[in-house]
């Protein structure tokens, strides 16, 4: 089998590895890939360009194309892809909504009794400014309708902070909308759906903000780790019969077809579950805490998702427990400096995985290349092994600036006690 990835990050580095790891591929490209990929396996096409992908994938005789991020799918380029005759992994433009548009996602859990936070929606800024001005109550939570790489959303704890965020992130005629602050434990479930059947990952936790005790500016993601101990065996079933199958559902019911990763950012609260955003892709960096625990091969969840013929049995986890902490670039989220070299990488033990993210290769050395540049991971057989094995190794690789959290996996710890 020959796959295409689509993408740069370390999401798109993690599905390069299972697919060669676990023998669902012979050979795997990645357009365009990091410097985590070898240079013969990278493409040299934007991810954008729907008519240059396809070209290749017909030159190449590529099998499947498994689309990583989150824009080519909400601009439909599976639906291109499907138009050429090139199966393609990840949902049609319209499924891809639930991600594109929070405001869409909002409309179908409030349409279809699926749980989520009260909100407010606006479409005019001044409008906005007065509902801020009225408030009494925060927190609060401020999203931005459209795709916003996980930054689109503001979580300020007085009014001045929300009119601040406002002054800083809406423009005047932007669609946003004000969602009532929930409080609780968060958790990311990830589902793998044909379009019917939907079959749940094992839960994981990422970690949004830039520092330690979740402190700072919201991010791509620090760091995650899974099995997440807040979701037990009862409150997977429970997302699952109550917001997983029926949102496949209720897009059916809309005339669309999800097939792909439902990804859920929910959070817990007692026995209460409800659902802070829907994604339509895989979580980066949950993915590569989630693809290191899985049974069997990727590639055959990948074709049952296409085909159509997913069972619930089909997808099964190690019992194992995985860590992934991100190192980024100093000054992310905000403006940073490209082009330092990365040292230490081929000292890591043989039981930490690097994923790559933003990083270049040249001339057999590794550069930095992005905001958030690796991601280091272990497996261990519980949550404190793998994140001492992380911890014990991540300090071998050095460049300028480089940040990480030193707190990844904590939150776990209560729940293990």
């Amino acid at each position: 089998m020959k796959y295409l990835i689509i993408g740069s990050g370390g999401r798109e580095h993690a599905l390069y590895w299972r697919l060669l790891h676990d023998k669902s591929a012979d050979e795997v490209f990645v357009a365009p890939g990091n410097g985590g990929v070898p240079d013969k396996y990278r493409v040299n096409i934007k991810q954008e360009d729907f008519k240059s992908i396809s070209g290749f994938c017909t030159d190449k005789n590529i099998d499947i194309v498994v689309v990583g991020p989150e824009a080519p799918l909400v601009a439909g380029i599976v639906d291109h892809l499907k138009n050429e005759k090139i199966p393609a992994f990840g949902p049609v433009q319209k499924a891809a909504m639930l991600e594109g548009s929070k405001l869409f996602a909002k409309t179908i859990m409030n349409k279809y009794n699926i749980p989520t936070a009260g909100y407010n929606e606006f479409s005019n800024k001044n409008d906005l400014m007065d509902f801020i001005n009225s408030r009494q109550e925060f927190p609060i939570v401020i999203k931005l309708d459209g795709l916003a790489a996980g930054k689109g959303v503001g979580i300020p704890e007085s009014k001045k902070e929300a009119l601040d965020f406002i002054k800083d992130n809406v423009t005047e005629n932007a669609k946003v909308f004000v969602e009532d602050f929930l409080e609780g434990e968060e958790a990311s479930v990830l589902g793998i759906s044909d379009g019917e059947t939907v079959v749940p990952l094992t839960a994981a936790q990422d970690h949004k903000r830039i520092f330690d005790g979740d402190k700072g500016p919201n991010t791509g993601g620090m760091g995650a780790y899974a099995p997440a101990p807040v979701m037990n065996s009862e409150s997977m079933k429970r997302v699952q019969a109550e917001i997983l199958t029926p949102t496949i559902r209720a897009m059916r019911e809309e005339g669309i077809i999800f097939k792909g990763v439902l990804y859920a950012g929910l959070m817990l609260k007692g026995d209460q579950i409800k659902v802070l955003e829907f994604n339509a892709r895989f979580g980066d960096p949950e993915v590569q805490v989630i693809l290191p625990l899985l049974n069997g091969r990727l590639g055959d969840i990948i074709e049952k998702s296409i085909n159509g013929n997913l069972n619930a049995g089909d997808i099964t986890f190690s019992g194992k427990s995985a860590i992934t902490v991100v190192m980024s670039s100093g000054g992310y989220p905000g403006p940073y400096e490209k082009g330092k070299e990365i040292t230490g990488l081929d000292s890591l033990s043989d039981e930490i995985i690097a994923f790559h993210a933003g990083t270049e290769l040249k001339g057999g050395k590794t550069f930095t290349n992005g905001g958030r540049v690796l991601n280091i991971t272990a497996m261990g057989n519980s949550l404190i092994e793998a994140k001492n094995k992380v911890y014990n190794e991540i300090e071998k690789i050095k460049f300028d600036g480089v940040f990480y959290r030193k707190d990844i996996g904590n939150k776990a710890l209560k729940f293990l006690e």
